[in-house]
């Protein structure tokens, strides 16, 4: 073979090898890009997961706070209740000669004073009288003759503070009307 020929030959051959190292080169740099790809992929991922769950975490601490701050006075609205229900007995026992007193009118206004800032606190009685008993919010002390299931007497008023029960009221319920006095004195009862 002439040398123009091998030297033909020879350049052809590194040509074909260096298109295969170029072609090698270009899957490999192929590949490499897809698995950069990949992960950038998982690390969007990655990080997506991240802020939501800071958001999360923000928003959840935000409502702990909120919450914290409506019921961080809790301890304290309800010692003051014992001293609303005192106040509110002594008034309701002022004697008749002195209702008109100047002073007895400054201690209605002291109470209507405090009841104002229990409102404001988010402080609310609960209504117990005449309504039906519900264990959520009423305390039964005592079973008497009225309306099966109703309130028909209160010891104690309950509060509310934002919705949730700060004190249960304290009540007496209804357990149906006295059998009549016929069937007891004859030891009967319409009931078997």
């Amino acid at each position: 073979m002439p040398e123009k020929d091998k030297k033909k030959n020879i350049d052809e051959n590194r040509s074909e090898a260096e298109a295969c190292d170029e072609s090698q080169e270009q899957k490999s740099l192929e590949q490499q890009l897809e698995e950069m790809k990949q992960k950038t992929d998982e690390y969007m991922a990655r990080w997506q997961r991240a802020q939501a769950d800071f958001v999360n975490y923000k928003r959840r601490t935000e409502q702990e706070r909120q919450e914290f701050i409506a019921f961080a006075n809790a301890t304290l609205l309800k010692d003051i209740l014992p001293v609303v229900d005192d106040l509110e007995r002594a008034l309701e026992n002022v004697p008749e000669d002195i209702q008109d007193h100047e002073w007895v009118k400054g201690i209605r206004l002291i109470e209507r004073n405090l009841k104002t800032c229990l409102e404001k606190s988010g402080v609310k009685q609960i209504l117990a009288l005449g309504m039906e008993f519900d264990p959520n919010y009423h305390e039964a002390l005592q079973q008497v003759e009225g309306p099966e299931g109703m309130v028909v007497s209160e010891f104690q008023k309950g509060y509310l503070l934002n919705d949730k029960l700060l004190r249960p009221a304290r009540v007496m319920v209804g357990k149906g009307e006295e059998e009549s006095k016929e069937e007891n004195d004859n030891g009967k009862s319409s009931r078997y």
